[in-house]
């Protein structure tokens, strides 16, 4: 019998993307365009988050958005009907996004006028996190009704990320949700994350987080 050959692709894979991330934030240095790649798990809040966010940035500010799902444009519609320009990703069944794919879809975005583009990633706690998009900062959120066990179960979604959202925060007195138990589990992952709790339906909390982004990008702008 022929010896069976092993090929980490896994390794490969990742190795390439990795070199392409980094491609793509040399290219958004250059621009001096700051990309945020926002994840969630599905029915989280990402789209509706992304509209109330951009209602309280600057208005002077440029922002673009790329939406990512599997076979839908319900989302990018639903952005571009905001008056922002979007750009749907069909990924055909993959389950995130990686730098290729971003930067495919930054192609059809003029950066030069852009300070802001936003990824709206695929609804998944777990492909995403594994995949480095070229972004300046990772984003995700966690909404009340999906439970404060989420840190455990999904691990490496909470140490990649600089910003967790809590949204839905208006759920909370219909729930079991722990914040405090949440926050620890949070934090024993990732000591640096920025936290912040929002409600997205009703714009409570989205205030300060918008101008935590906004100084980001700000910043990132004068470099």
């Amino acid at each position: 019998m022929d010896e069976v050959r092993l090929i980490e692709v896994k390794q490969d894979i990742h190795a390439d993307n990795e070199r392409a991330a980094e491609e793509l934030r040399a290219r958004l240095a250059d621009t001096k365009t700051f990309l945020l790649n926002l994840m969630s798990s599905p029915g989280a809040g990402k789209t509706t988050t992304i509209l109330k966010t951009l209602e309280q940035m600057p208005e002077s500010l440029e922002v673009g958005v790329l939406e990512a799902d599997i076979d839908s444009m319900v989302d990018a519609e639903r952005i571009a009907s905001a008056g922002i320009s979007a750009i749907q990703l069909r990924t055909g069944g993959f389950c995130h996004l990686d730098a290729a794919m971003v930067s495919k879809g930054l192609d059809a975005l003029d950066l030069d006028a852009l300070d802001l583009v936003i990824i709206e990633n695929v609804g998944n706690l777990v492909c995403p996190a594994e995949f480095d998009t070229g972004a300046v900062r990772n984003a995700m959120i966690l909404s009340v009704p999906e439970g404060d066990d989420k840190p455990l179960k999904y691990p490496l979604m909470f140490t990649v990320c600089d910003v967790l959202l809590v949204n839905k925060i208006d759920y909370m007195e219909l729930s079991d949700f722990d914040m405090g138990v949440m926050l620890e589990r949070v934090e024993r992952l990732n000591p640096e994350i920025e936290i912040f709790e929002i409600s997205a339906k009703t714009g409570w909390g989205v205030k300060e987080w918008a101008a935590w982004l906004s100084r980001e990008v700000a910043g990132f702008i004068a470099d």
